[in-house]
């Protein structure tokens, strides 16, 4: 049901594109209000698989609100802050220094790791910390770790480093066409299938906790909603009516779901207990309702309904009424979804002929267009709030991930060959 307006985006138009390739990112802007920070290579990562504060200079880096200095800038490489002459990052420009160790478990395997966030004009240490030892295998989370608390120290805002995205591809062409539900780190990292059909997948959905992924999926040409447990791999068909079964949304709490059907009538917007199984419908119009999403309270949704027209941007409460259109910009508005504070709406604006990402500032009602567009769709906020991804068509045909912070000040285009579309990011691990 994602997109399902936009005619011209739908999944067919897909293209041969590599499952398990990593995602190339490419940053631009804010480099000038960057603030400067060092990330010393930490020492004893000799042997092991993951250069840790490689990673952590390239998270910071990405964000665009930070500029890393090369190492071959540094005038000194020392792992503890007794080791740190400030002097030397002073003349450097830099605002911060970051220095660590990783420590190796005696009788084991496993890595310890332990960092400091110093404050260069000052002196004054931010951050000491004891990351607990974990197996090789998993030092670039660590590393991911890292870069969120040196993050929210400086910004205050919580890093995403850490978090995962989820986004469909696909490979082969015509009849031996295959799609792909992938998830992979937020820097595009160790991407893995985690569902795989000749019939199209779609509009997956992270569960609250992180530990779910609902998606639409179809067998024989038939829809249903499936629910994939990331940790066991369990797999399990909650819904396939008659007709459309579109648009899961998880509830803040992970026990409900908003769906769209259309076995009754026309594609109306209905809530799923997922512990009974039991369906509240929502919305009865003869237009057609779709794209719902909870608030952060879960006391109200937002979805899309072209019951005016032209589709547009609806709000109502869980408890049912009337509905209210909140969204008059442009021609159309699509796919909105809230902030994680409820104060903003991510969506698809069409004016103009382009399809851009904007966001709607609840508040007030102002709209303000974030990306280039043409054809943009599928917007998705980090779990921070700052961030929104989404996908973009490409020239030459062919779609990729992007994101844009919500000031629209910085962009990154997460690139990968062939078509790559609908993504969502994880909330925050609990």
């Amino acid at each position: 049901m994602k997109a399902m307006f936009r005619c011209l985006l739908v999944l067919s138009a897909f293209v041969a594109a590599p499952a398990f390739a990593d995602l190339d990112i490419t940053v631009t802007g804010g480099k000038d209000a960057a603030q400067p920070i060092a990330i010393v290579p930490f020492s004893s990562n000799d042997g092991l698989p993951t250069d840790v504060s490689s990673v952590i200079d390239a998270d910071l880096s990405r964000s665009g609100m930070f500029r890393t200095l090369p190492r071959t800038d540094m005038l000194e490489k020392p792992d503890d802050p007794s080791r740190v002459d400030f002097r030397n990052w002073r003349s450097v420009n830099m605002n911060n220094v970051v220095v660590g160790k990783l420590i190796r478990t005696p009788g084991s395997d496993r890595v310890a790791s332990r960092f400091y966030l110093l404050d260069v004009i000052t002196g004054q240490q931010l951050i000491a910390y004891d990351m607990p030892a974990v197996a090789p295998d998993q030092l670039r989370y660590v590393a991911h770790q890292i870069a969120d608390l040196i993050f929210e120290r400086l910004t205050g805002i919580p890093g995403v480093f850490n978090t995962k995205i989820a986004y469909v591809t696909s490979s082969g062409i015509g009849p031996s066409r295959n799609y792909q539900l992938i998830i992979a780190d937020a820097d595009g990292y160790n991407p893995r299938t985690i569902a795989s059909s000749r019939e199209t997948l779609m509009s997956p959905s992270w569960s609250p906790d992180r530990k779910k992924l609902a998606y639409v999926g179809y067998e024989r040409g038939r829809s249903g909603i499936y629910v994939h447990d990331i940790a066991s791999g369990q797999v399990k068909k909650i819904l396939s009516e008659k007709g459309i079964n579109g648009s899961p949304s998880w509830s803040p709490d992970g026990t409900k779901m908003l769906i769209t059907l259309s076995f009754e009538t026309n594609p109306d917007i209905y809530i799923l207990d997922l512990q009974s199984g039991q369906r509240k419908r929502l919305t009865d119009h003869y237009g057609i309702d779709t794209e719902a999403s909870f608030s952060p309270d879960g006391q109200s949704v937002v979805f899309t309904s072209d019951r005016g027209g032209q589709p547009q941007i609806y709000k109502m409460s869980v408890a049912g009424g009337d509905a209210q259109r909140i969204t008059f910009a442009g021609r159309q508005n699509l796919d909105a979804s809230y902030s994680p504070d409820g104060k903003y709406l991510t969506l698809v604006n069409l004016d103009e002929g382009r399809y851009r990402i904007a966001l709607l500032d609840l508040a007030t009602g102002n709209l303000r267009i974030l990306s280039e567009g043409g054809l943009d769709e599928s917007p998705s906020f980090a779990p921070n709030g700052a961030v929104i991804i989404y996908a973009t068509q490409v020239r030459g045909g062919g779609a990729e991930l992007a994101t844009v912070t919500t000031d629209g000040r910085v962009r990154q285009r997460l690139h990968q060959p062939g078509e790559v579309r609908e993504p969502a990011w994880s909330p925050l691990a609990k």
